[in-house]
């Protein structure tokens, strides 16, 4: 019992810088990446004073600020509020954080979760539309969410009115697993009429949320929520959305991100289908049932688990990548520079190649050939 108590208890001083930095007001994904760099470790940034917050460029508003919450947060008594509303931390350096989250612009440092994440997740596409879908987008969100459950595809969404909850209801229904990623604490089931659905989804996946245990919803939390649904996910799927919404934003994360866009064609007239329709125009590719998906993510049998087709580099990008990539560790900045390619299009292809087997990482950032 007594080795039990100090494991959790090292777990906890784990912890305690993660959580408590969210309670710092002003410190965000990137406000904080920024201090783990500049002290080493998340612990040593929690752990500095006002003089060595300062002297690393801290204002002496935020240097106090951290102060002030270090001196009166306390670890125990939040991990006791998770604990009693079922909910665990996934933090940046846990194993189990999800990988295709991890390279993205402002990824969350924290993640709280009701139910379990697994492996398989590494095979998402998110499906996301309108609140006031028509029957017709109803349907399409069903169909497509159900298909692709039942080929080992997880179907990540947002668990709002329309097309967020026929996608998670159909993928439950096939038996698939589901992650809805909430803008609200993962305690608070937003819209309250979608209760059972959430405990269904905990079921077959989990409800995930960059906010702590009791916070209530919030309209400025949503539109963050969404670079999350698109991070967790190797495409998104817009099946009715007007030119303005949250589906919207969804894809222009997606793409940010080097994610694949698919969008679902509706009638030319119809204002739910309009923002479809732009996507499609701007390169989005259209799809009209789960097999175009497959095919353009390179993914096929996946009633077990994923299975890559490409075994080899497909892309002039990935083979340039490849052939920099050896049996010894190399850091992502190296092979930055080596390919004179911007960040950004590296760690989409990089992602990719991890996904096909070509290469994979030995620390975070380094990689060798797999």
């Amino acid at each position: 019992m007594a080795e039990q108590t100090d494991l959790q208890s090292d777990e906890h001083i784990r912890l305690a810088p993660w959580i408590g930095f969210q309670s710092v007001p002003g410190i965000g994904p990137a406000r904080l990446a920024r201090l783990i760099s500049l002290f080493g470790s998340i612990a040593n940034a929690w752990d500095a004073s006002i003089a060595d917050l300062r002297e690393a460029g801290v204002s002496a508003e935020m240097a106090r600020a951290i102060h002030s919450t270090r001196e009166t947060f306390d670890i125990q008594a939040e991990i006791r509020r998770m604990e009693r509303a079922g909910v665990h931390a996934i933090t940046a350096d846990s194993s189990n954080y999800p990988r295709l989250l991890q390279h993205v612009p402002g990824t969350p440092t924290v993640l709280y979760a009701r139910g379990s994440l697994v492996p398989e997740d590494e095979a998402a596409v998110a499906i996301v539309g309108t609140r006031r879908a028509t029957r017709y987008g109803l349907d399409m969100a069903a169909r497509l969410a159900a298909d692709l459950a039942s080929a080992g595809i997880t179907i990540v969404s947002g668990l709002a009115y329309g097309v967020d909850t026929a996608a998670h209801r159909a993928a439950v229904e096939a038996g698939g697993r589901t992650i809805a990623v909430l803008g609200s604490g993962p305690d608070t089931i937003y819209p309250a009429q979608n209760r059972r659905l959430a405990e269904r989804v905990i079921e077959q996946g989990a409800l995930v949320s960059e906010y702590p245990v009791g916070t209530k919803p919030d309209a400025r939390n949503f539109p963050a929520r969404n670079r999350i649904i698109s991070g967790m996910s190797r495409g998104v799927i817009v099946v009715e959305a007007p030119t303005a919404s949250g589906a919207m934003l969804t894809a222009s994360f997606a793409a940010d991100q080097s994610r694949n866009v698919f969008a679902v064609p509706g009638q030319a007239t119809s204002n739910a289908s309009a923002g479809c329709h732009a996507l499609i125009r701007d390169g989005a590719t259209l799809i009209t049932d789960a097999s175009h998906v497959l095919e353009q993510l390179h993914l096929a049998n996946h009633q077990a688990h994923v299975q890559v087709r490409m075994t080899l580099p497909e892309s002039a990008g990935e083979r340039i990548l490849y052939a920099l990539i050896g049996t010894d560790p190399v850091h992502l900045d190296e092979i930055c520079l080596a390919s004179g390619r911007p960040i950004y299009e590296v760690t989409g292809t990089l992602l990719e190649m991890e996904l096909k087997g070509l290469v994979r990482q030995t620390a975070p950032q380094y990689y060798v050939r797999a």
